[in-house]
């Protein structure tokens, strides 16, 4: 996916991670992050989005910490969110195409197409979590953008040190979306795991399912039970508990 079309993802999402929330209420727990009320979520998000914000603003190219605790109390929550997101949305179509950014990860892309991936992701699955705490259906996720998230989950945050999917001995598991041409094998060991596109080999367990469905249930918020599962499913058992980040 280009910019624009991130870009838009976010503003998407953020608006409807905002409505949720508004609708729920603060103190709605949120199943999906068992830990959380929904105070909690828009704190966090609302945070991220300014600390992005400042990124790109400031044109920091060296690490700087988020800044939790700036939140206002909770009858002006959801507008400091929708405030925060606003800013976000505006400084990324603002920001210079060819700037050199702070990223949290290893990037082939631009740091500015780096972020505009990231927060609309970032957004898309904390919009997950509202809509969890108000008890709706789920707004839905297009394959293109569902399958744009699950390629950065396996090659962005799991190619790291700290994913802490690994297994003794070597496996491999692949991962099949029904509604588009996505596939991806992973290889799991005693290190990260490493992700390569397409079907390379023989795998020990396949799951497979739409993309939205392998987006949401191995970023943990839809149950493995979604998944069809063939082969060695204590793969995706290994997936569900040593996962989350």
């Amino acid at each position: 996916m280009d910019i624009a079309e991130l870009i838009d993802a976010l503003d998407r999402e953020g608006r409807l991670l905002a409505d949720a929330a508004q609708q729920a209420g603060p103190d709605a727990q949120v199943p999906t992050c068992p830990d959380w009320r929904v105070r909690d979520l828009l704190a966090h998000v609302g945070m991220v989005h300014r600390w992005v914000t400042r990124i790109l603003t400031e044109g920091l190219t060296e690490m700087v910490r988020p800044q939790p605790g700036q939140e206002p109390e909770d009858t002006d929550l959801t507008p400091w969110f929708r405030d925060g997101h606003g800013a976000l949305v505006k400084a990324l179509n603002e920001a210079d195409p060819e700037g050199r950014y702070f990223t949290i990860l290893p990037t082939s892309h631009s740091p500015l197409a780096f972020w505009a991936r990231r927060q609309a992701h970032e957004t898309a699955i904390h919009r997950v979590d509202a809509e969890s705490a108000l008890g709706k259906d789920l707004s839905p996720v297009a394959p293109a953008f569902a399958a744009d998230g699950l390629g950065e989950l396996l090659t962005g945050f799991h190619a790291t040190e700290r994913s802490k999917v690994r297994t003794e001995t070597p496996r491999t598991l692949r991962l099949r979306a029904t509604d588009a041409e996505v596939v991806w094998t992973v290889r799991l060991s005693d290190a990260p795991p490493r992700a390569e596109a397409g079907d390379a080999g023989d795998a020990d367990c396949e799951l497979s399912g739409s993309a939205e469905e392998l987006y949401l249930t191995l970023w943990n918020r839809l149950p493995m039970a979604r998944l069809r599962a063939t082969g060695d499913t204590s793969l995706a058992e290994l997936w569900r508990e040593r996962s989350g980040f």
